[in-house]
């Protein structure tokens, strides 16, 4: 996100990059001497930094088959019974981009699409995924951390 530092406050503007401007301050300052009773002022320019977004270098693209182990690993179901669930979750998140609908599906987060452009073979859209950090107490609940014993359980 691009800021503006502007004497001691922070600014947040939009998220397009800016050029850096230069801006113009006036310090004025007096002097006593015995003599006579002087006063100055300096006008300097400093340079304001914009922050601009990071890039991102993406890893190896998810297929299909390997979203389908990866819930058979987390899930410890049956490669059969997961296969279908996930190719029917797919279809349906298809069908709601198709639709143009945003959506709110924790913790992937938040997808809304910006924009879309029809091609020959299809569609692209461009779309904007907001996904929140974890906050402590949602650490303790992943899978992959020990889970706390059940007292009813005994």
């Amino acid at each position: 996100m691009a800021t503006r530092t502007t004497k001691s406050t922070t600014k947040t503007t939009s998220s397009r990059t800016r050029k850096p401007r230069a801006t113009s301050t006036k310090t004025k300052t007096s002097t006593t001497s015995p003599t006579s009773k002087t006063e100055t002022t300096t006008t300097s320019k400093t340079t304001v930094v914009v922050d601009a977004p990071t890039p991102v270098v993406s890893g190896p693209m998810m297929r299909k088959k390997e979203l389908v182990e990866a819930v058979v690993a987390r899930s410890g179901l049956k490669k059969k019974d997961v296969k279908p669930a996930v190719e029917a979750t797919l279809a349906v998140l298809g069908e709601a981009l198709k639709e143009g609908r945003s959506m709110n599906l924790e913790p992937m987060g938040k997808v809304k699409i910006n924009r879309e452009k029809k091609l020959a073979s299809g569609r692209m859209m461009v779309a904007r995924i907001r996904q929140r950090e974890p906050k402590l107490r949602d650490l303790a609940e992943t899978p992959d951390s020990p889970a706390a014993p059940d007292p009813a359980a005994d």
